[in-house]
This record gives C-alpha cells, sequence and structure tokens, in this order.
C-alpha cells in the first residue's frame, strides 16, 4: 500500500512538473510573439549613429519609431495594411538606405512623388519655391560649385511616383538623395517621434534634457 501511495505522489508530482514547465513555454512563447509584431508592425527602437541629422538628433540619441502610421507592414512581404496617413514633407523617417537594404537610415523627408527639388548655393527649393526647414544647419560656409559636388548645387530633378527624396538636417554633412537618388514607399520603415533616452559617449552621461522630447 505504501509502495502504491509513494508511486501516486510521484505521477502526480511529475504531472505538476510537466505542467510547470508548459506554462512557462506558453508565457515565454506569447511574450515573444508579441514583442515580435510590436518590433515589426507598431513600434521599433532605433539609435542615432552619425552627426547627419545635427541639431535635430545627435549620436547616442535613441528614438522610437512609429511603424503603423504609414501602414502596417505584413510580416516577411512588401505588402502594406492602409495607412494612418501617407509620408509628408517635413517628417524624420527611418528607411532602407537603398544602396545598401539591410542598412537603415534616418532623414528628412523633403520631396514627395511629383515634387521637384533644386538646390541652389545651399538653398532648397520645391516647386520653384524656397523650402523653409528651422532646423537646417551648416557648418561650412564654402559653396562647392556644381562640377565639384552635388551638395550645395543640385537639380532640378523631378520626385517619381511611389518615391521620396530625404536630406540630413546637418546639410553640409550627409549622405542623403543628392548623391544616392530617391527613397521607394515600399523600403520607408516608420516616423520618428520621440527620444526615450540619450547618451554623451564622450562624457559618459545621459543627456537629461533630451529625454522624452517628441522629434519635429
Amino acid at each position: 500500500m505504501a509502495d502504491t501511495t509513494e508511486a501516486a505522489m510521484m505521477i502526480q508530482s511529475k504531472k505538476r512538473a510537466k505542467s510547470k514547465f508548459r506554462e512557462y513555454t506558453e508565457a515565454i512563447f506569447w511574450a515573444l510573439a508579441i514583442f515580435f509584431f510590436i518590433r515589426t508592425c507598431v513600434i521599433q527602437p532605433f539609435k542615432i549613429p552619425s552627426e547627419s541629422m545635427l541639431d535635430t538628433l545627435v549620436i547616442g540619441d535613441c528614438l522610437f519609431v512609429n511603424k503603423f502610421i504609414y501602414g502596417i507592414r505584413v510580416p516577411f512581404t512588401d505588402l502594406r495594411l492602409p495607412p494612418l496617413r501617407e509620408p509628408q514633407r517635413g517628417d524624420v523617417v527611418v528607411f532602407r538606405f537603398p544602396l545598401n537594404r539591410s542598412q537603415d537610415f534616418i532623414k528628412r523627408l523633403v520631396g514627395v512623388p511629383g515634387d521637384t527639388i533644386e538646390i541652389r548655393d545651399k538653398k532648397v527649393y520645391v516647386n520653384g519655391t524656397l523650402y523653409y526647414n528651422a532646423h537646417e544647419l551648416h557648418k561650412d560656409d564654402r559653396i562647392l560649385p556644381r562640377e565639384l559636388a552635388v551638395r550645395d548645387n543640385f537639380g532640378p530633378v523631378e520626385v517619381p511616383a511611389g518615391n521620396y527624396f530625404m536630406m540630413g538636417d546637418n546639410r553640409d554633412n550627409s549622405l542623403d538623395s543628392r548623391f544616392w537618388g530617391f527613397v521607394p514607399k515600399k523600403d520607408i520603415l516608420g516616423l520618428a517621434f520621440i527620444k526615450y533616452w540619450s547618451w554623451d559617449g564622450d562624457r559618459w552621461r545621459p543627456r537629461w534634457k533630451r529625454i522624452g522630447r517628441l522629434i519635429d
């Protein structure tokens, strides 16, 4: 009788162990599934690696990118659900770099499909009108001639359908659409909207005043 009771207790103990293991496995599975869904379709973190968006964004800024505003991308495809709105001039956008789609870039959207973009002596004109950007920064007083570089004198070019023209706010030090062309809509990942953290690597301390700031 004692042996039977002991065997029953062992069986019950094994069942409890299996039940606990199943609970943990299911919890981990759903946690990973929710994380994957949020990161793929809703919000993605992004860290600034360069100075091309000074002073709007600096090296060490960490952002959240809204991935559903332009239409949730169906995982493993280029299909999107209907957007809340289309990308607009002035948006700060994260996208796949056209020359290496494994890299993510961040720039300001300057030209939408159908726009004519021209740069004359560092000034940007959209459809013949001077484009004003309060965040625009110039650190080099030189104006490079068109035959030497397209940095300060460019175009005019028309933005093709389904494509966008991107520029960094740090206009004199940005690898952008002036040099490598347009960004197809399918490569746009989302809208950068808030800085959730910022770390000053030179001084080894947080930049408290930048944390929690919306990106405009």
